[in-house]
């Protein structure tokens, strides 16, 4: 009996493995991801630039570069972009500005 409860418990982590790395639950993740830094941020209509990266669970986060129009009236609507860390374990988004990572000029 222990052996065929050992091999039912086995069976059931492996399908829970399976289930979450399936297309749909990266799907949802993914919209959970961009919902939550899109709140996170300070930008209006932002969206996200390129895909999310995804650290190894060792590391717990995942990053999505928003760009979008700083808000503030003396911004003047000038384009922005921000960095967001999306905490895995609490579902926690938090953003910083990274205008840096934008070419200032035109390369020589």
């Amino acid at each position: 009996m222990k052996a065929a409860t050992l091999t039912i418990l086995c069976l059931t982590a492996l399908t829970a493995q399976a289930h979450a790395s399936s297309p749909d639950a990266w799907a949802n993740y993914d919209k959970a991801v961009l919902a939550s830094c899109t709140k996170a941020s300070g930008l209006k209509d932002a969206k996200p630039v390129g895909n999310a990266a995804q650290f190894d669970d060792r590391v717990g986060y995942t990053a999505l570069l928003l760009q979008g129009q700083y808000p503030q009236k003396h911004m003047k609507g000038a384009q922005g972009t921000e960095l967001c860390l999306y905490k895995k374990n609490n579902k926690t988004a938090y953003v910083t500005e990274w205008d840096s990572i934008r070419p200032t000029g035109k390369a020589n």
